[in-house]
């Protein structure tokens, strides 16, 4: 039972970050319209169609399809940024869109990249998984549709939020590449650690 609270608290969570949620629509055009218009011309992410089906088959690897779009998980310590210590950006595999900062990954033991929090809250949404006989909360991206991995409530710091994450649906970005990359806007982000 425990565990569905959990779930519940995060997609209240989730939903409470995202503005002005009365109108999904509305939301999107006001999330985007709020962006100076220099950060529209870097984000190619915020407008860029999502592939069909047929064309993530043939770009993405048969590991990040089955990540992606079944579910999959893939295996603990055999990934590619599990013990990543880089500083740089983390974005979805299949549009770009920024999901966690390096800033707020940490070792959690599990061989999975493990971070506190995303870097848009109202990018992610949260779901009950209820395979392989538990429930749990399942992270999506909003906008490609793509299963990340998972939300847990045994983190570190205040809110013991533990986002577990594929590898596999993720692109790294160094924070020296950001620039060049048009994400440029996230470079305050890193600030501090240089």
């Amino acid at each position: 039972m425990r565990h569905t609270g959990w779930t519940a608290l995060a997609a209240m969570a989730l939903w409470l970050a995202a503005p002005d949620r009365a109108n999904a629509n509305d939301t999107k055009e006001k999330t985007m319209d709020s962006d100076s218009s220099q950060s529209k011309l870097d984000a190619p992410w915020k407008t860029c169609p999502i592939p069909t089906d047929e064309e993530l088959r043939r770009t993405l690897t048969p590991e990040q399809y089955e990540v992606m779009r079944n579910s999959g998980t893939e295996a603990p310590f055999r990934n590619a940024y599990w013990d990543n210590h880089r500083a740089g950006l983390y974005v979805d595999v299949v549009t770009g869109e920024p999901l966690f900062s390096s800033t707020d990954k940490y070792d959690s033991g599990t061989g999975w990249p493990s971070f506190t929090k995303p870097v848009h809250p109202e990018g992610l949404t949260a779901l009950t998984d209820r395979s392989h006989g538990m429930a749990r909360t399942e992270v999506r991206s909003v906008r490609s549709n793509s299963h990340l991995g998972h939300l847990f409530d045994d983190g570190p710091g205040p809110t013991k939020a533990r986002y577990c994450i594929n590898s596999a649906a993720m692109r790294f970005i160094p924070v020296e590449r950001l620039e060049a990359e048009g994400y440029g806007e996230y470079l305050k982000l890193f600030r501090s650690e240089e």
